[in-house]
């Protein structure tokens, strides 16, 4: 907190901090167990009629009422991380599209409008890079009908937790209804560890998902579609363990894209867990994406998937930013997967 020479607590933000990352203590709710103070660190998006709206790295939105406000001051951006390779938000989050590509784009000044008949929300959603070009509810009415004209839910998604995303969006669309479904984050890591882990020698590797890879992935309606989306990307692997029956025990998919290759659709038969058949995977894919040039690597994991996060983290893997899924007033959203 800002402390005075006094040795007082000061507030040192205003509105026109807006924007910025802050660090604000204030007096708790009256009645309230526990601690005195409360403390939030994130952007300020937005201070109107004496109540600060701060949006955490986890995507949280808090209410602050500016006359419980006791210390508050802007911080610095959060520095670099020492393990894991150096990236903007902008750089990762056209990586990542890159590998799950949809059928249909469009562009909306710098926003990409993306349809792939529903699979999933990533394929199905805004990825808003900078400026529409038009003010944001005739941006969002713009997106309301592309979508609907493909029979679809309009989707947008969001990020928080690193330099260059948007909290602000989050907030706008909070305050017009739009519902937040997934809250997901990007992890990113060396490659050269994974590729340096034990096994994957009885990995199979291929250009294509043929039809044993596609009984163990656990998504629902494998469409044309889906599989278009899941053989897009600028270079394409899919790893698989053999099992019985024809089954495979594990499979994975990686994408690599320059000095990118990023992971997913890592999945082990429930029976062969715990055998470090994943790690196998991901390390024999790691291999082929150092042989093309890759050097770093990254991947998305959801919020309550325990033990992925503890098999990534093990690995050297750690959040870069969270990414979040807001589906547009008075529609139904589409299968979670």
């Amino acid at each position: 907190m800002e402390i005075s020479g006094a040795g007082r607590l000061e507030v040192r933000i205003t509105a026109a901090d807006v924007g910025k990352r802050v660090s604000v203590r204030r007096l708790s709710e009256p009645g309230a167990p526990g601690e005195k103070f409360t403390d939030t660190l994130g952007v300020l998006t937005s201070w109107d009629d004496s109540v600060l709206l701060i949006t955490r790295k986890d995507g949280e939105t808090v209410r602050v009422d500016a006359s419980r406000l006791v210390a508050g001051k802007v911080v610095p951006p959060a520095p670099a991380r020492r393990r894991g390779p150096a990236a903007s938000y902008r750089e990762l989050a056209r990586v990542a599209a890159r590998a799950w590509r949809p059928v249909e784009s469009e562009r909306l000044g710098e926003w990409e409008l993306r349809a792939a008949a529903g699979f999933t929300r990533r394929a199905n959603s805004v990825l808003p890079l900078g400026d529409p070009g038009l003010p944001l509810d005739e941006a969002l009415s713009a997106v309301r009908r592309w979508y609907a004209a493909r029979g679809r839910p309009a989707y947008v998604q969001t990020a928080t937790g690193a330099e260059g995303t948007e909290e602000w969006l989050g907030v706008e669309l909070e305050r017009r209804g739009w519902v937040r479904e997934v809250t997901a984050e990007l992890w990113t890591g060396g490659l050269a560890p994974v590729a340096d882990r034990p096994g994957g020698e009885g990995v199979e590797l291929s250009r294509t998902a043929d039809r044993a890879w596609l009984t163990r992935y656990q998504r629902k309606g494998l469409s044309d579609v889906a599989l278009r989306v899941l053989g897009g990307g600028p270079s394409v692997w899919f790893a698989t363990v053999p099992g019985a029956g024809g089954v495979p025990a594990a499979i994975g998919r990686c994408v690599v894209d320059g000095r990118w290759a990023g992971f997913a659709a890592v999945e082990v038969d429930p029976a062969r867990r715990r055998q470090g058949l994943a790690g196998a995977v991901m390390a024999a894919l790691a291999r082929r994406a150092l042989d093309e040039g890759a050097s770093a690597a990254w991947l998305q994991v959801e919020l309550d998937n325990a033990a992925a996060r503890g098999m990534y983290t093990g690995m050297g893997f750690a959040a870069q930013h969270a990414y979040h899924h807001y589906r547009e007033p008075g529609s139904a959203g589409p299968d979670p997967r």
